[in-house]
């Protein structure tokens, strides 16, 4: 047991220490940081902008008092000011940038508003997008009350419907419950999705650069194959988790100390804070069994390479397999409940993601919960036996490879031993 912890400790440390790690980590934290903070760095970089100054040639001669008043351009970011010389006058201090544009109301032949606007960069629209929703109130308030419709009648129209809802089933989730859920579901889905093609194809790597300096075949005299998988496989999951804490550390507290910033409403609004306790021992639960999965069959394939450059070949089937869940994982967030998330959700490969998923969003059986999980760990058995077996004669193989009709050969080798 010594030795597999030795595999363990050298596999984390060599990781932990070097630059790639200590950079990667560094940026992202600073990026989650930033991302906590990003209401503060807008407003240090944005300053007290003033609204934009728009002149106003009023043809009709009862439109332009309409946008002096509260109530339609409220709020915009744009101040009006009417023109009394000619059109051409008005252009000439656009073109100044005395004013940030022109805007030239006239009467159309049903006596509703209709206008032209000038500025020196059309392509910069968003003063000319606030300027069409400002007309387009303009329409409707003018509309109506030549329709004769005054305005707590127009309120009123426009008034919210009331429905009432009740739900039936006691044991299915309320909208508000599988809201809240959403946000976790959402995180864990791409934390798992991220993590598993991060660390999966660093432990395929590691075995293949070990191989690659001969040093593998030293490793292997002195400890049994499994064992040094396994401690690998550890090795790696200890690193993530490491990196793990310091980044939702960090995160944690930026958001704590900014909970009324846009990210600290993110999460409010994501209902990430008020799951449910369980849901979070379930998705432990199912990101260890998916990393473990993964980190299992990356690095069999790990040990049927010679060269660095031939592992992202041999690991495409497995990543195939990651976007192929995450996908439609992201697909059951908007419809939980179909046969395609239910019985994906027992497929070894897609079960992390899309039985995780299931129970954020539903209230299902215990007994599914626990068939799933045990689908797991027999496939997690199964493919560590096999994996152990492909390993031992891998890491003796040497030479093009990157296929995988490696696999018997390598299987064939480890007999040998």
């Amino acid at each position: 047991m010594n030795k597999f912890w030795t595999i363990v400790g050298h596999t984390y440390l060599s990781r932990v220490k070097s630059k790639s790690f200590i950079i990667t980590t560094a940026i992202t934290l600073a990026i989650i940081i930033g991302f906590a903070n990003i209401s503060s760095i807008i407003d240090m970089f944005s300053g007290d902008e003033e609204s934009d100054q728009v002149l106003v040639i009023d043809e009709s001669g009862i439109y332009g008092d309409y946008l002096q008043g509260e109530g339609i351009s409220e709020g915009a970011g744009i101040a009006f000011e009417n023109f009394e010389g000619t059109e051409e006058e008005a252009k000439d201090a656009v073109s100044a940038e005395e004013y940030d544009g022109l805007l030239v109301i006239a009467a159309d032949e049903n006596n509703l508003p209709e206008g032209d606007y000038y500025a020196n960069r059309i392509s910069e629209t968003g003063e000319q997008v606030e300027i069409e929703q400002i007309l387009q109130q303009l329409k409707v308030v003018v509309g109506t009350q030549e329709a004769g419709i005054d305005q707590q009648t127009l309120d009123m129209i426009y008034a919210p419907v009331s429905l009432q809802t009740e739900q039936l089933d006691d044991s299915a989730r309320t909208a508000e419950e599988m809201n809240q859920s959403r946000g976790l579901v959402y995180v864990m889905l791409f934390v798992l999705y991220m993590t598993v093609l991060l660390y999966g194809q660093m432990i395929a790597t590691d075995v293949a650069t070990e191989k690659s300096s001969r040093v593998m075949e030293l490793l292997i005299s002195s400890a049994p194959p499994m064992m040094h998988m396994f401690g690998k496989i550890v090795g790696i999951a200890l690193l993530g988790l490491t990196q793990m804490i310091i980044l939702l550390g960090g995160g944690y507290f930026a958001i704590q100390a900014n909970q009324d910033s846009a990210a600290g409403e993110f999460f409010e609004v994501m209902g990430i804070m008020d799951n449910d306790p369980v849901i979070y021992i379930y998705a432990i639960v199912f990101f260890l069994l998916g990393y473990f999965l993964y980190a299992t069959l990356a690095a069999m394939l790990g040990s049927l390479v010679s060269r660095i450059e031939d592992v992202n070949q041999l690991i495409m089937p497995m990543t195939m397999l990651i976007v192929i869940a995450f996908v439609i994982a992201m697909t059951g967030l908007g419809m939980p409940e179909s046969t395609l998330i239910t019985v994906t959700s027992y497929i070894p490969f897609f079960t992390p993601m899309i039985m995780f998923l299931r129970i954020g969003m539903l209230n299902i059986p215990f007994w599914e919960i626990g068939l799933s999980i045990g689908i797991m760990i027999v496939t997690i058995a199964l493919f560590a036996a096999l994996a152990a077996r492909v390993y031992k004669g891998g890491v003796l193989m040497y030479g093009k490879s990157g296929s995988l009709k490696d696999f018997k050969r390598a299987i064939n080798l480890s007999k040998k031993e």
